[in-house]
């Protein structure tokens, strides 16, 4: 999955990467204060913890920009880094991320991330990626029909589809076959091993 050079690809994973952040940010903004223990489409994750998870890989952005290594890093991100503020936290995240991301040559640059060297741009596009399924979990959660708009599902679908093995990096659960005639966005949510039809009120 390696960076194209190119300034289309560039500006398209910072507008990207920004609108899928975004999405979020609107999601948890709405969360009423007695929904941040829902259950999620995520097993075993509630709405808080899963925003704690995608606000965690955020923050990562910056400090590998800036060259810091896991190591460095140490368990700086681990555990809660919510704290009693969890939509001011993740919105400072990923606006940091987002600025990040915005210094010239920044996609180009190699990074340490959590599973190794990366390219920022490449590593932009994984949390793209993962951020649009998180946003339709959280929408899920919250009682709502979580529609991804359709050019995000398939940038997200192509970024997953050229994982060979998504459900071994222990992010996923194993892919779950489409239905007949599946549009792009249940043929995401069944690669990424949820079940389209998740839904809070069941429950």
């Amino acid at each position: 999955m390696g960076c194209p050079h190119t300034l289309g690809f560039h500006t398209e994973v910072r507008e990207r990467y920004a609108a899928a952040g975004a999405e979020v940010t609107r999601l948890v903004r709405a969360v009423p204060e007695d929904r941040w223990t829902a259950p999620t489409p995520c097993h075993d994750w509630d709405v808080r913890t899963l925003l704690n998870h995608l606000t965690a890989q955020h923050l990562w952005v910056c400090q590998a920009v800036a060259g810091y290594t896991p190591a460095q890093i140490g368990h700086r991100f681990e555990g809660d880094v919510l704290g009693r503020n969890p939509v001011g936290v993740w919105t400072m995240a990923l606006g940091s991320a987002v600025r990040a991301l915005d210094r010239p040559g920044a996609p180009d640059q190699l990074a340490h991330v959590p599973y190794g060297l990366r390219d920022v741009g490449g590593y932009a596009r994984e949390l793209t990626a993962e951020t649009v399924v998180h946003g339709w979990d959280l929408a899920r959660a919250l009682g709502r029909d979580g529609r991804i708009p359709e050019a995000a599902a398939r940038y997200a679908l192509a970024e997953f589809r050229s994982c060979h093995d998504l459900a071994g990096t222990g992010q996923f659960a194993p892919a779950r076959s489409p239905a007949a005639g599946a549009d792009v966005q249940d043929q995401l949510i069944a690669l990424t091993g949820r079940d389209a039809s998740w839904s809070a009120q069941r429950l």
